[in-house]
């Protein structure tokens, strides 16, 4: 592998297997609230109550994935995690009630929670080091394109079918399609020097313990997100009359996604890793604004390109400084101190903003989704940024 290679086989391998798992997850996971209401008459809060089960199993099992991930081969590890997280697509066919969709989506958490840090440790291993923080910017387009593709898909597919297990059964093949090029990776083995110290077990071999301010800042942007990403599609159709509008919703997140990150991406190259951040959650704080705010065409669709534009500029710097605050033996938990806090964020996003939609309105769920990012923004600038300048290793 030619080290000064950015787009070397190993990393097109990963980019290309994360795009699938992004793809197959978000193709249906927009739907699921119609899907709930339709198949089994789930009211607004018994919808963000079952959907919510899958961010706590990803949330528990992610510390465990980072350790797992720099203790054991992390093809080995990934290929486990990344064969399940397909095989519970199928699950989603033979659920015959709400109980039996719960179990499985609660359980499908954790796999998903899993491959998200082996896979993103893996791309980040095979990166030559002088274009590390450049090469994490590009991996996360496909993160974007997989999440603004995927909906658009599976909402036209919906449209033209109203069959939903056509849908699952898009998700298990694109997922099962990820497992097989993830399975033609071809990684060196860690040497002596790569291996973790022999210490006695602590928490911080499971969550990087130094990065608890930029953990709690991203808890406050997924927050928002969850509430948005979750509710758009009944939201849309419910209170805005917008039947066909939410596949173009996640084109614009993903242009403005897309366009932030190749921007992005070269002021990590030059070490700007705290003004990208700053960049991206002052953007975001605008699109959400507008989202709550102004409940028509012009704020659904002008929030969807402002926020992705913001969330494409905040979330690789956010990566890289994970990355950056933990010695190389510490990158898997680093990953998953990361996606740890991301997905507590939604978690907690999916059921509160299912709660206040139920007993009060959409358009109040997502006043209170903007009101979670102010609070990141603002722990942002008064603490978290001098805290990564003060405590980053490299």
């Amino acid at each position: 592998m030619p080290h000064s290679s950015l787009w070397n086989p190993n990393y097109l391998k990963a980019w290309s297997a994360n795009f699938m798992l992004y793809f197959s997850f978000m193709v249906v996971t927009p739907l699921f609230p119609l899907y709930l209401n339709e198949v089994f008459g789930a009211t607004k809060d018994e919808t963000g109550m079952v959907l919510s089960g899958y961010a706590l199993t990803a949330l528990l099992i992610r510390p465990f994935s980072g350790f797992f991930v720099n203790s054991f081969s992390r093809k080995a590890v990934l290929l486990v995690c990344y064969g399940l997280f397909a095989l519970f697509f199928g699950g989603y066919l033979v659920a015959g009630s709400l109980l039996s969709f719960c179990i499985i989506r609660t359980l499908h958490g954790a796999p998903m929670g899993a491959t998200t840090v082996a896979n993103s440790t893996v791309a980040i291993d095979v990166l030559p080091s002088s274009r590390r923080a450049e090469g994490i910017g590009y991996y996360g387009l496909s993160n974007n394109l997989g999440t603004a593709i995927a909906p658009t898909i599976g909402m036209l597919i919906y449209q033209w079918t109203a069959n939903y297990d056509l849908i699952f059964l898009i998700s298990f093949i694109t997922a099962s399609i990820g497992f097989i090029i993830n399975s033609s990776l071809h990684l060196k083995p860690k040497r002596p020097n790569d291996q973790s110290p022999k210490r006695p077990i602590s928490l911080d071999r499971f969550l990087l313990l130094k990065g608890w301010p930029e953990a709690l800042c991203m808890v406050g942007y997924s927050f928002s997100y969850g509430v948005v990403s979750t509710y758009i599609a009944i939201y849309a159709k419910q209170e805005l009359g917008i039947t066909t509008g939410t596949g173009l919703f996640f084109t614009l997140l993903c242009i403005g996604l897309i366009s932030s990150r190749l921007i992005g991406a070269r002021g990590l190259r030059k070490g700007r890793i705290i003004k990208n951040a700053a960049h991206g959650v002052i953007i975001s704080f605008f699109g959400y604004l507008l989202f709550a705010a102004l409940h028509n065409a012009w704020g659904f669709y002008g929030a969807a390109f402002i926020v992705g534009l913001g969330n494409g500029h905040m979330f690789p710097a956010f990566q890289t400084m994970f990355i950056n605050l933990a010695p190389s033996s510490q990158r898997g938990t680093a990953n998953s101190t990361l996606y740890t806090a991301w997905e507590t964020g939604v978690g907690l996003g999916i059921i509160i903003g299912g709660i206040v939609a139920e007993y009060f309105s959409y358009g109040t769920a997502f006043w209170i989704a903007w009101l979670g990012n102010v609070a990141g923004v603002i722990f942002f600038f008064a603490y978290a940024r001098q805290h990564f300048l003060q405590h980053r290793l490299r």
